[in-house]
């Protein structure tokens, strides 16, 4: 399987109904599971109404995304890497101005390695992965501001 079917695959396994999921051809072999034991609030639908000018406070906001900024994303399931090797300076580091095109980190999927570069220029705000964790489809990898 390429990519682009995995990343098909995940995207149509999470719509559906199914629980778990695993598909082994030959030497490829994937699992997919789902907390299925989660169950959220129904959502309410209401008329608009106008808007009130009291202040409100914020609230909090987790790490992985920052209010004020965009992110770069992970384009695939895999383990991150900063750097091309462990006693290398890693690709970009807080405060750096990234062009679009420039690698920003290496994504190992399948014993594959594999280059993710910027889709936009930006500045590096946060590194919010560290070197071999494990990331998902559309997870931030870095807190940017687009330039």
């Amino acid at each position: 399987m390429d990519m682009k079917q995995i990343k098909t695959l995940v995207q149509e396994f999470d719509a559906s109904t199914l629980s778990k999921l695993k598909i082994t051809l030959d030497a490829f072999s994937i699992e997919l599971e789902k907390n299925v034991g989660v169950m959220s609030a129904p959502v309410m639908m209401t008329a608009p109404v106008a808007a009130v000018s009291t202040p409100v406070a914020a609230a909090p906001v987790a790490a992985e995304a920052p209010l004020s900024s965009d992110a770069i994303l992970s384009p695939m399931v895999g383990t991150f890497y900063s750097s091309p090797s462990p006693e290398s300076a890693p690709f970009v580091k807080v405060g750096d101005r990234v062009k679009k095109g420039q690698v920003v980190a290496i994504l190992e999927a399948m014993k594959i390695m594999n280059e993710l570069e910027a889709e936009f220029d930006c500045e590096i705000l946060e590194v919010l992965k560290s070197d071999g964790q494990a990331v998902e489809y559309d997870m931030p990898l870095y807190a940017v501001k687009k330039l």
